[in-house]
């Protein structure tokens, strides 16, 4: 579970839900919620693990640099972090793990709906694609954000074979930006001292906290402009209240957190951003659910 991030795979698998919801506006057949969990389950769990299996000789020589010391204060720390590289697991178990989950997220997706196979794939093409650029590229950010959006985009149409063309481009904007502001860029932050150790070419090693904080302010407001075209892109048109409600959310988790970052620069408050906006897909799941008890209540 370690080697998945468990914890924060379980915190992801509200995305799919969340992209579903807000594009049905109610509840899928029981079959399919219940497929659709254990497909979510098995393909966060297995990408996360790819993650470790690409970077496995990277993580090697942090252990060996004297890196990967959990913090308590860090979600992805809450189990031990990259079991492998401290020799918990072998690198065979670990590739076992992860064909295992693989295989029943394949056959989970398929039965879903057989484009969904060909969306988790392409997150898992991704995701190596993203472990490769470490040294090579800060773009590789891009990249991430184009992994976190896999799972909400292949809910949608593991609901609705044909959904509508501007709520995808909007959900998939918004989790992408999201991604990039509110997870890659605050969790480079927090890995800062090691990367730089290691040559790492991410946002905060080679534009420094100033650029890195700026960057994460600007694409956090444009997911939150985003969030209202999902809202009102949506098939279940949604009302203002519950538009007004995710904008509230949004500052919480998201803008409010990355404001005192701006004014701060530092680790711990990377590390706060990092954990508080891990929680947003989560809100936004609760907060379409009570939109839709709120619909069923009115009527």
């Amino acid at each position: 579970m370690a080697l998945s991030r468990t914890p924060h795979g379980m915190l992801d698998m509200a995305t799919p839900a969340m992209g579903a919801l807000l594009w049905l506006g109610g509840l899928p057949p029981v079959k399919v919620i219940f497929l659709g969990m254990i497909t979510a389950f098995a393909g966060y769990t297995a990408v996360y693990a790819l993650n470790d299996l690409v970077d496995y000789k990277v993580d090697r020589k942090r252990v060996q640099l004297g890196f990967l010391r959990a913090a308590d204060s860090y979600l992805d720390d809450v189990l031990i972090r990259h079991p492998m590289a401290h020799g918990l697991l072998t690198f065979r178990e670990g590739l076992w793990w992860t064909a295992a989950w693989g295989v029943v997220a394949v056959v989970g997706a398929f039965l879903l709906n057989p484009v969904c196979v060909a969306i988790f794939l392409g997150g898992c093409l991704l995701e190596m694609i993203y472990c490769t650029l470490l040294r090579i590229s800060h773009l590789r950010t891009l990249v991430s954000g184009g992994v976190k959006t896999t799972g909400a985009i292949a809910a949608v149409f593991a609901v609705d074979p044909s959904p509508s063309a501007p709520f995808v481009a909007s959900l998939f904007l918004l989790l992408f930006f999201w991604e990039i502001g509110a997870q890659n860029i605050p969790h480079d932050w927090a890995d800062i001292e090691e990367d730089r150790q290691l040559d790492s070419r991410t946002i905060p090693v080679l534009f420094g906290p100033r650029r890195a904080a700026e960057t994460i302010l600007a694409v956090l407001a444009a997911s939150q402009i985003l969030s209202l075209a999902v809202f009102f892109t949506s098939g279940a048109g949604y009302r203002l209240p519950f538009a007004a409600a995710g904008l509230c959310g949004g500052f919480f988790l998201l803008l409010a957190p990355a404001w005192r970052l701006y004014r701060m620069k530092d680790k711990p408050h990377a590390m706060a951003l990092f954990n508080r906006a891990s929680y947003y897909p989560l809100f936004m799941l609760l907060l379409a659910l009570v939109e839709l008890a709120s619909n069923r209540l009115s009527h």
